[in-house]
C-alpha cells in the first residue's frame, strides 16, 4: 500500500502545492492571495508551478509588506525601488520560510504583472 500524496490534478492544487513547499509558514489567507495572483496573471500561465508561486509570492510580499508601491509612486524606477525595499522583502520571505531574493540579482522575483496590483 502506498501512503503517498497523491499529485496535483489541475494547475491551482499544482501551484498550491508549490507554494507549500515554498513558503512552509505562509499563513492560509496569504497564501490565497498568493495563489489568486499567481493564477492571474497572464505572465505566469505558461510557468512552471514552482516559478509561478516564486514569483506571485515575491510580487506579493513586494506590493503588500514594503514601501515598494511608494518608491515608485515618488519616481524611483522599479530596480532602485527593488533595492531599497530588499531588506523588507527577504525579511517576509524568511518569517514565511521562503528563500530570499539575492541581492546580485535585481530581476530576480521579477513582477509578471509589471508592476501593476
Amino acid at each position: 500500500m502506498n501512503d503517498a500524496p497523491s499529485p496535483p490534478v489541475n494547475r491551482r492544487e499544482a501551484v498550491a502545492d508549490a507554494l507549500a513547499h515554498l513558503a512552509p509558514r505562509l499563513p492560509d489567507f496569504e497564501a490565497d492571495s498568493v495563489l489568486g495572483r499567481a493564477l492571474a496573471s497572464p505572465g505566469l500561465r505558461g510557468a512552471t508551478p514552482g516559478t509561478a508561486a516564486r514569483l506571485a509570492l515575491i510580487a506579493y510580499a513586494r506590493h503588500v509588506f514594503t514601501d515598494y508601491d511608494d518608491l515608485l509612486a515618488e519616481g524611483y524606477d522599479r530596480d532602485s525601488a527593488r533595492h531599497f525595499v530588499l531588506d523588507d522583502l527577504n525579511a517576509a520571505l524568511a518569517a514565511w520560510g521562503a528563500a530570499p531574493v539575492p541581492e546580485a540579482d535585481p530581476e530576480a522575483g521579477g513582477d509578471p504583472e509589471d508592476d501593476s496590483r
